[in-house]
């Protein structure tokens, strides 16, 4: 993904811009994201953390850790709960729900992750490499 993306919640009170290569597109079945999203999975786009420009609302976010993990936080708008992205500062990179861009993505999804904590409901079956954990 080299061209800019912009984003927000579904309220507008949180809005970003994204630009550069996109490091992965992974689709996250692990039970967290999916309580988290309220779906059968979590499409996330990894990019490096200056990537991200807050344009508005920054003040607007809330977050939340989930006490027994060391990476999990969500973070949301404090106004209408959608999850917004998240920075993973031990790797250097910003989590971005990709439901919340206003444009498609170039990257397409390129895996499912923690696929045995899939929902026999969910989605599945559309050819993309399954890890039950994060890959290599």
């Amino acid at each position: 993904m080299t061209t800019k993306h912009q984003g927000s919640c579904l309220c507008g009170e949180v809005s970003f811009e994204i630009q550069g290569e996109a490091i992965r597109f992974r689709h996250c079945h692990c039970k967290r994201c999916r309580k988290s999203t309220g779906t059968g999975h979590a499409s996330n786009l990894l990019i490096k953390s200056e990537g991200i420009t807050w344009i508005k609302g920054v003040d607007n976010q809330g977050a939340y850790t989930v006490p027994e993990s060391k990476h999990f936080t969500r973070h949301f708008c404090t106004t209408c709960g959608s999850p917004l992205p998240s920075e993973i500062e031990s790797m250097g990179a910003v989590l971005i729900p990709a439901g919340l861009l206003d444009t498609e993505p170039v990257m397409q999804p390129q895996s499912r992750i923690f696929q045995n904590s899939r929902a026999s409901w969910s989605c599945y079956g559309d050819g993309l490499p399954c890890f039950d954990e994060y890959p290599d």
